[in-house]
């Protein structure tokens, strides 16, 4: 698990231990042994799957690729997570995404377990066909493991709607007669995807930071204003002012996360920066979001990366080290790329007061103490990047009835449904000592203890 994911788990137990009204059948010896399962099962996988995927590339070449899929938990329902391809997976790295996926699916109320998969490749160096025929043997070589009632695998960095169409078909040829429609997620609308899917998580991602600050700070203003809270003094800073954002990312969950803030109409929020692997652009009085993200569909996802490109797509900025986004003096940052973007080195740099976390991980543990101490926000992935999966959910539900919804009506479900967890632990966080990552995972570890406790697994 990632390093504070698994301090967090570990003293969200120790919270809920002392807590006399959580599993109060629980006493003395007996809620120690039980605890003491708890920690082993919540910091271990169930399952770790791994194979050199054999690939007879259109150059002629013989290659064996690293595969994994990893399943962490699905005492709440069947495995869920993505299939992530880049050069950087590696199995620690995978278990810890699809931990990430069973907290992220208890705090929500998803009835899904967590698991993750991930290819080690460089999509962009291969050819069409050759990631046809990888995404044709990673359901091959995992076809036993997963399944609309097994593990239900989705999209994630390096792969879209387009692959999981690949996998969704091949995973038919293998099982025929069977329920393949929900055997991944994040499909194309006319393969059975789910209208809305592929702007969830971007949407999502907005939606939690307007909730928090709109709806929730001025819903609750006077409550707020009594409160003992350096977070909540943060929250009405930032509530009733003009916000400068940046965002680091520009795919397809910091580019939508871009456009609502754009288009919002409740809070003042300006766009000064994005970024994406190659460059930041800055323009003090804000970036033209849609100009920006038609440049880079017609420049094969990159942001322009000079004055030539800049003018070419007719948008002032200044060309900055992509780098740069991350130590800008802004009061919202927007974490939409890798994990391990803020950490002890450069955590000094960070000016931002609030952080979202469009990403998973981007926020190392240390890092995480230090901004938390000093009063700053994180919202953290499991709280704000979940769209991905609630609609995932949605469509998996539309997949077997064959029945769908418009994308009005799927975003409203998304929203709602994420309306109901803000409401949960937002009063607890602004109401307590605890940063709001740990406020999730006290939530997220409470619902899997006690369904654990339940069905009798902690003896």
């Amino acid at each position: 698990m990632p390093e504070h994911t698994s301090s967090i788990v570990n003293d969200s137990l120790d919270a809920l231990y002392d807590d006399g009204s959580f599993l109060p059948d629980l006493k003395d010896g007996t809620r120690k042994k039980a605890f003491t399962s708890l920690v082993s099962i919540l910091s271990t996988p169930n399952s770790v799957n791994k194979s050199f995927l054999r690939i007879a590339l259109e150059n002629g070449k013989v290659v064996r690729i690293p595969a994994f899929r990893v399943q962490h938990n699905n005492i709440l329902g069947p495995y869920k997570g993505g299939i992530r391809f880049h050069e950087s997976v590696s199995e620690d790295e995978v278990t810890n995404l699809a931990s990430l996926m069973t907290l992220k699916n208890a705090l929500h109320q998803v009835p899904f377990g967590g698991g993750k998969g991930g290819v080690v490749i460089n999509p962009r160096e291969y050819e069409d066909k050759d990631l046809h025929l990888i995404c044709k043997k990673y359901v091959q070589y995992f076809s036993e493991i997963i399944g609309p009632d097994k593990d239900i695998p989705a999209p994630d960095v390096g792969t879209g709607d387009r692959e999981m169409d690949w996998m969704m078909g091949e995973y038919k040829s293998i099982r025929p007669g069977s329920n393949y429609r929900g055997s991944f997620t994040g499909k194309s609308v006319i393969n059975g995807g789910s209208l809305g899917r592929r702007e969830a998580t971007g949407k999502g991602v907005y939606f939690t930071f307007r909730y928090m600050l709109h709806d929730f700070v001025n819903g609750q203003q006077k409550w707020l204003e009594e409160r003992e809270n350096i977070f909540a003094k943060t929250a009405l800073d930032h509530s009733d002012k003009d916000l400068t954002m940046a965002i680091q990312g520009f795919g397809n969950v910091g580019s939508v996360t871009a456009l609502e803030a754009h288009k919002c109409n409740y809070l003042n929020n300006k766009i000064v920066a994005v970024s994406d692997r190659n460059v930041t652009l800055y323009n003090s009085d804000g970036l033209d979001i849609p100009a920006l993200v038609k440049a880079t569909s017609n420049h094969n996802g990159d942001l322009p990366v000079n004055e030539d490109e800049l003018a070419a797509a007719d948008i002032k900025a200044k060309v900055m080290d992509r780098d740069d986004v991350l130590s800008l003096n802004v009061d919202v940052l927007v974490l939409a790329a890798l994990e391990d973007q803020v950490h002890k080195d450069n955590v000094g740099d960070v000016k931002a007061r609030i952080i979202v976390e469009g990403a998973n991980s981007p926020v190392t543990g240390k890092a995480d103490k230090i901004l938390s101490d000093q009063g700053v926000i994180i919202i953290p992935d499991i709280l704000a990047n979940a769209g991905g999966v609630i609609v995932s959910y949605f469509e998996w539900l539309q997949g077997r009835e064959t029945q769908f919804y418009t994308e009005e009506q799927v975003i409203t479900k998304q929203f709602d449904k994420m309306k109901e967890t803000f409401d949960t632990v937002l009063p607890q966080f602004f109401g307590g000592p605890h940063p709001l990552r740990q406020n999730c995972y006290i939530h997220a570890v409470s619902k899997l203890s006690t369904v654990l406790y339940r069905q009798g697994k902690l003896y």
